[in-house]
């Protein structure tokens, strides 16, 4: 039988970058203007995503799918991955390790996400993940001198490796079930209904539930988030609290709404209560911190929660409303962590939430930009996090699920305490001693690009939600 050579076009947004990665990595004795060529690569990247003929369609025998839905979320791991190296720049200077690895690994990373998003078949979804996670259980660790830096990458990689384990078993059962780790084939034979009811399906469904629910931070999956956000590189952690979770995501709706989708009577009975307890962990235990990178870590928490309302929902709105609010979430919350950063300088950390007591006095402008960014977060109009989570709980009610829907609107009401008293401390109280802020270039042009969209999509949604239906209706 003569060698076919598969058709790279739907796989080739993931080779151009990781021709590009390999290079930044060879390349780095060389190079000194590493993030340029970081830069570079991403947008080559994205123009191959947009402009590649044939980039749509599948390929490996259809275990790689590229279809609106993967496109949109490759667009938000791209984003993603752009902001995080514009933030990056002058926050490595300043903990002195702007290394050629940390952007290699930034897009190894995103890489894995990319395939998360495309996987057709349960192989390459693993794959996706492992090159997602490892990538970034060393990027958690990144800064060596620091001892919170190495706690949270090897409790990061621990539990990793925990859920790792849940999902492998989890695709074991499914296969040994019906013989394939194609998800459309998994789908076809579920729907005829000959599982219905059998024990190992629904414990496989479990399994996936627990692995995905690690991947998006979701309670009680989540003990990891805290102490991997404040010890990471504050740059990381802005990149980890977005693009594993929009990649946990994506999977999610593939596997729970395509392979599983008959099944969803049963799978609603697992989603639901783990949304119902992250919304409330992750909203009830940020009152109490005083580290604003373990609050924002809880509030990443309740804002998974918040988010499987859609996949619950389990409708096309359902979908277009998770990946609205994935883009939504991926401006504000980079936004707020690229103020967290102009704080850092060589002899002030500003990770504590008393550091922003008077920043209004000192900065008016940053101190206005963290409080549209966390106006956003807490959903106060007009701005994008309110248009977010107005559509994810609207098709969550349309689904049929109002309770649900009320205890979330509960849950965000109470978030409003810990969000706005930043920008009480902010405006309210009189700053402790004169704070220089870490400003560039860079990090002016990330902030400004977050701040336009926060305000944009809040505005006119519309426009950004007809691309998730169109992108959801190829799903």
């Amino acid at each position: 039988m003569p060698f076919l050579m598969p058709d790279l076009g739907p796989v080739m947004p993931e080779l151009v970058m990781t021709v590009l990665a390999l290079f930044i990595l060879m390349a780095d004795l060389v190079i000194k203007r590493k993030e340029t060529v970081a830069l570079l690569s991403i947008a080559g990247t994205a123009g191959v995503v947009m402009l590649l003929p044939g980039a749509l369609g599948t390929t490996f025998n259809g275990m790689v799918l590229s279809d609106g839905y993967s496109m949109f979320f490759k667009f938000i791991f791209l984003l993603n991955v752009i902001l995080t190296v514009l933030i990056s720049i002058k926050y490595l200077s300043i903990e002195r390790v702007n290394f050629g690895e940390y952007y290699a690994l930034i897009l190894f990373s995103t890489i894995g996400m990319m395939l998360m998003a495309s996987a057709g078949d349960l192989i390459v979804l693993y794959l996706g993940l492992e090159l997602m996670a490892l990538s970034t259980y060393v990027l958690a660790g990144f800064i060596r001198y620091d001892i919170r830096s190495n706690e949270a990458s090897l409790k990061y990689f621990l539990l990793g490796a925990f859920a790792s384990g849940f999902l492998l078993y989890g695709i074991s059962l499914i296969y040994g079930l019906t013989g394939t780790t194609d998800i459309r084939m998994i789908a076809g034979y579920l729907g005829r209904g000959g599982f219905s009811g059998n024990p190992m399906l629904i414990i496989s469904m479990v399994f996936f539930a627990v692995a995905f629910s690690f991947k998006i931070a979701a309670v009680p999956f989540h003990m990891w988030a805290p102490d991997a956000y404040e010890g990471a590189p504050t740059s990381v952690t802005a990149f980890m609290s977005v693009g594993p979770k929009a990649a946990g995501f994506a999977v999610l709706g593939r596997v729970f709404l395509t392979a599983f989708g008959s099944m969803q009577a049963d799978w609603s009975i697992i989603l639901i209560p783990i949304a119902i307890l992250t919304m409330g962990v992750g909203n009830i235990v940020a009152l109490s911190q005083t580290n604003i990178k373990r609050m924002l870590a809880y509030s990443s928490i309740a804002h998974a929660g918040y988010a499987l309302l859609g996949i619950i929902a389990g409708t096309q709105d359902g979908v277009a409303s998770v990946m609205l609010y994935m883009l939504v979430y991926a401006f504000m919350n980079i936004g707020a962590f690229g103020v967290i950063i102009m704080l850092r300088s060589e002899n002030f950390k500003g990770d504590n939430i008393s550091d922003f007591e008077g920043l209004a006095k000192n900065h008016p402008l940053a101190a206005a930009l963290m409080l549209i960014f966390m106006f956003s977060l807490t959903g106060i109009p007009p701005t994008a996090g309110f248009m977010g989570k107005f559509y994810l709980f609207m098709s969550a009610i349309n689904a049929g699920y109002l309770g649900v829907v009320i205890i979330a609107v509960i849950f965000s009401a109470i978030s409003a305490y810990f969000y706005l008293r930043i920008v009480m401390l902010m405006y309210m109280k009189e700053p402790k001693g004169e704070i220089v802020l870490s400003t560039s270039p860079a990090l002016g042009l990330a902030l400004a690009i977050t701040l336009i969209f926060v305000l944009f999509i809040g505005v006119a949604p519309s426009i950004f939600l007809d691309l998730a239906k169109a992108a959801a209706a190829t799903f």
